[in-house]
């Protein structure tokens, strides 16, 4: 029998319901076998099958349609069995009733009978509930009920619950289908979550040149060439499951602007997706591809009228949807701002760009631009334009960028902070640029993540976090482990990058699996933490390529160590299940026998150019040992593109380098040698493989505990380093300089200082003696900022000679963002 919308709201006035008491946290939502006091949502008989329909109210939000629909899916995949989404009841056993408060009838009915309380949820900002509730509808004995603060709360409680049968939030992306159980049955109890750490929290579609969209043009939407609604339907599912809610879009040339097709932007809206977009395209307005006039005429200085008309035709149609409006200005494609020459013309002319701005919000957005949502990104030279004394409204929030390469360049002031607009972070885990781009492989630790994210979220940057994730893979793990700290950052703030990869990866593969894999993948961030595959080419200068700064023991040393790995991941490989075999190669053994295959090739050639007129015969099997990298990288690309999950991402993955494209960036290519100039690569490789660990020249900051510093393990190139929670401590050790060494050399990851401060400020003690104060100037774009960042090393001399022998050292932190990896001894 159907209820009419009316009568199913008196029948639930009058229906018996009750709540269960709340769980202690962590206690599942579905099991898979009976359970005391719970009930079967699905069931399988010999004479019976049985699903429990879903239940929308009517005049629920498109958001929380979509995410119905998404659990509808998912419960057929694991089960076999599709469930019906309904508007109203209808006689069963059970039900699952997906609401949200003062949108649903259903779930008013419900807080009107005591049996949800409004508290939980009244005036929180994406929050959810899930309970099991008694007798909640005439005829429905049971039900499962996610209940939400708003439309996004809502949502994300239907993507917890297919989370709890097992659908990983990836499912579709990397290949990790759900395991098929006979039955599900929810469990008793009530599950709060929310509200978030961090208000607005998102990714970056970014350089989808070589990946996204090739994939989406050729593969996935064939159709449509480009990255449209299709694609963009995919990513909307995979940020709601992961609880993001902001997104800016691809915007590079090869790609049509977001708003040029305005389907774009009301499938965003029916997701619940905030729409946002980069430092370089403010006002939601793509200046690569929508601004039609001379690159020259934008120019605000000489061309305000036309390009504010410009501004103003975006407001006028995205107005009405939910927006983070970024306001400033920058050049056309993340250069600088022109029409000025002097910092007081460029601070005059940032502030008239800002007031214009935000009087086209007034004329054309709801509440106008003291309640219009707005972002203000000091991004490269606009930074030193903010310092300058540039009149950010209160309620805009500044967000931070960091260096490109994972280190934030300046933390909020606790004026900042405590603005009306609040402060934020923009992050990389990919980057184009200067000095050199890393695109290929996601490489970021998680551990430095962690690190700067929770150092951001204590210094005030709590209302949007953003993240460049390129092409979405081959950056899984990092996008996922950056949402999940600003959904609960207290969740993950002390937990380790181990810790970390050992929970994504046994829900990815199972505990056995996991663990295995989670200790390769710790590995795997450890050794690319010394230098990505794509910052091999040692130091950065376009006019020819140097040999590394490794020594040839510690080059030898970390081929050795990335060949044993990618052994392990080709061996474990073998006894993955059939149906993790896609999610295998694509999550741990591509990056891990990719990055081998990219230190081979490289190192090698270093080898091939050093020995070939000392020992010809080492440099010809150098020479074969480049040739089977190539092989390598081509063989498992090919695979990658073209028969994993039976071609689904072909054009997906390039093979680095790919192309003549931005080559000042990017790796260039290594002429292999001619096949008369090389052999078999055997007795390189036994060469490698016979290298043993070569000693340190120095001491390792993270063996050494000290009261004030931390270890945090996943950073620096060995066990971990030290960093001071606060200055003032010391961190101290002896050592012992050999004959021949009389200096040291502080070995510090290239953090930044907090507020403004443009130094890193140290004082070291040797022996005792009179403090010597050190300085290190943090400057961007700088050759000792270059050389930091593609090294994940800053070397700070001490201005001090010693002579060899036993000695002390003490080192105290005088600013913020001291973090010690090791002294290195020398002359």
């Amino acid at each position: 029998m159907k209820i009419a919308k009316n009568a199913l709201l008196a029948a639930v006035l009058c229906a018996t319901s009750l709540s269960t008491p709340a769980r202690a946290a962590g206690d599942e939502i579905l099991r898979f076998a009976p359970v005391k006091g719970g009930f079967a949502l699905v069931e399988h008989g010999a004479d019976h099958n049985r699903i429990a329909p879903i239940i929308v109210a009517p005049g629920e939000s498109m958001a929380v349609r979509h995410a119905a629909q998404d659990l509808a899916r998912d419960m057929a995949q694991v089960t076999g069995q599709t469930p019906q989404v309904l508007g109203q009841a209808t006689p069963a056993p059970a039900a699952i009733i997906i609401g949200t408060l003062g949108q649903s009838p259903i779930i008013d009915a419900m807080v009107k009978k005591g049996a949800i309380k409004p508290e939980a949820l009244a005036g929180k900002w994406e929050s959810f509930l899930i309970l099991s509730v008694k007798n909640p509808l005439p005829g429905v004995a049971r039900a499962l009920v996610v209940a939400g603060s708003d439309r996004r709360g809502t949502a994300f409680g239907a993507y917890e619950v297919s989370r709890a049968m097992g659908v990983n939030p990836w499912s579709w992306w990397a290949d990790l289908a759900p395991r098929h159980h006979d039955a599900i049955y929810a469990a008793p109890g009530l599950h709060h979550f929310g509200p978030p750490s961090v208000r607005y929290r998102g990714i970056f579609v970014n350089d989808e040149d070589w990946g996204l969209f090739p994939w989406a043009a050729q593969t996935f939407d064939p159709q449509r060439k480009d990255i449209g609604p299709k694609t963009y339907a995919r990513i909307f599912e995979l940020m709601l499951r992961l609880k993001a809610n902001t997104l800016w879009p691809a915007m590079h040339k090869t790609t049509a602007a977001f708003n040029s097709d305005p389907a774009n932007a009301k499938l965003a809206d029916d997701y619940g997706i905030v729409m946002g977009s980069s430092h370089s395209e403010v006002m939601l307005r793509n200046n690569v591809g929508e601004w039609k006039e001379a690159p020259e005429a934008f120019n605000y200085a000489a061309n305000p009228e036309k390009i504010r008309l410009y501004w103003e035709e975006r407001v006028q149609k995205n107005g009405a949807y939910e927006n983070l409006w970024t306001i400033g200005m920058r050049g056309l494609h993340d250069t600088g701002m022109v029409g000025t020459s002097t910092m007081a013309e460029k601070v005059a002319l940032l502030d008239r760009v800002i007031k214009d701005q935000r009087a086209l919000l007034d004329q054309h957005v709801a509440g106008g631009a003291e309640k219009a949502g707005q972002i203000f990104v000091p991004y490269k030279e606009v930074l030193d334009i903010y310092r300058s004394g540039l009149n950010v409204p209160d309620n805009v929030s500044i967000v931070w960028p960091d260096d490109n390469f994972g280190y934030i360049r300046q933390f909020p002031s606790k004026a900042e902070a405590h603005r009306s607009g609040g402060a934020g972070v923009y992050y990389h885990l990919s980057y184009l640029g200067y000095p050199l781009s890393y695109l290929w492989l996601s490489t970021t630790p998680p551990a430095l993540v962690r690190e700067e994210m929770t150092r951001a979220y204590d210094k005030g940057a709590r209302n949007i976090w953003i993240v460049n994730v390129g092409d979405i893979k081959p950056a899984e793990i990092g996008t996922t482990h950056f949402l999940d700290m600003a959904w609960d950052v207290e969740k993950h703030r002390s937990e380790s990058q181990q810790d970390y990869l050992r929970g994504w990866l046994g829900d990815a593969f199972g505990p056995e699996l996991g663990a295995q894999a989670s200790a390769m993948m710790d590995e795997y961030f450890r050794l690319n933490f010394a230098r990505r595959p794509e910052h091999l080419e040692w130091p950065a200068k376009a006019e020819d390529r140097h040999l590394s700064d490794f020594t040839l023991a510690e080059a030898h040393d970390r081929l050795r160590r990335w060949r044993a790995l990618a052994a392990q991941a080709r061996a474990i490989a073998a006894n993955v299940p059939a149906d993790r075999q896609d999610a295998w190669f694509e999550l741990v053994e591509f990056p891990i026998r990719a990055a081998s295959a990219a230190n081979i090739r490289y190192f090698a050639a270093e080898y091939y150019d050093e020995m070939i007129e000392v020992i010809p015969a080492e440099a010809y099997s150098a020479g074969g040992a480049m040739a089977w990298a190539d092989e390598e990288i081509a063989a498992i690309t090919d695979r990658f593109n073209n028969r994993i999950a039976g071609g689904k991402w072909r054009n997906i993955m390039p093979a680095e380098p790919a192309d003549p494209q931005w080559r000042i960036y990017r790796p260039r290519p290594l002429v292999t040698p001619a096949a008369s100039l090389r052999s078999a690569p055997d007795r390189f490789f036994a060469r490698v493989d016979a290298t043993q660990t070569p000693p340190s020249p120095g001491i390792e900051a993270g063996d050494i505990p000290a009261k004030g510093w931390r270890k945090v393990e996943g950073m620096g190139r060995g066990h971990g380093v030290m960093i001071a929670d606060a200055p003032g401590a010391p961190w101290s050790a002896n050592f012992t300089l050999a004959a021949g060494q009389n200096g040291i050399t502080l070995g510090l990851l290239p953090m930044f200082p907090d507020g403004e401060d443009r130094e890193l400020k140290l004082e070291v003690t040797i022996d005792g003696g009179a403090p010597i104060t050190i300085a290190v100037p943090r400057q961007v774009g700088s050759a000792p900022w270059v050389t930091g960042v593609l090294a994940n090393l800053l070397r700070v001399p001490v201005p001090a000679t010693l002579t060899p022998g036993a000695h002390h050292i003490a080192i105290t932190a005088r600013s913020g963002g001291i973090a010690l990896d090791r002294l290195i001894f020398g002359p």
